[in-house]
């Protein structure tokens, strides 16, 4: 996939994001949505397909890690579920556990499993 079709379809993938889950009601509006070539940062796992950034209310997407539609698809799902969960949780949660112990982390791929062929559709 080329950046200008994962663009189109990230877009299309956030909308359905948005008709499922809803907003946020920690947000004032729905997250912005950037692609980005990789991490800027060495501490990230090279192959990170993306991540929200609750400070800027913003989902990154990592289109260079982005293989297929299920991932695309996935991963705005699972970065959408993030923007929906509290920041102040999520900090803490950051904090306290290990990543697949952290709850909001659980229920980003619990989301990611049960809706990613919807939102492909």
């Amino acid at each position: 996939m080329n950046k200008k079709e994962i663009e189109k379809l990230a877009i299309e993938y956030l909308d359905k994001c948005i008709d499922l889950y809803g907003e946020s009601k920690w947000y004032s509006h729905t997250p912005y949505l950037s692609l980005e070539s990789s991490p800027m940062s060495d501490d990230y796992d090279s192959d990170l397909k993306g991540e929200f950034v609750s400070d800027e209310n913003e989902i990154i997407i990592y289109f260079r890690n982005i293989r297929s539609k299920e991932d695309l698809a996935r991963t705005i799902i699972h970065e959408y579920i993030h923007y929906l969960q509290s920041p102040t949780w999520l900090a803490r949660y950051n904090n306290e556990c290990f990543y697949d112990d952290n709850p909001y982390e659980i229920q980003a791929f619990n989301a990611e499993d049960l809706n990613w062929e919807m939102i492909c559709k």
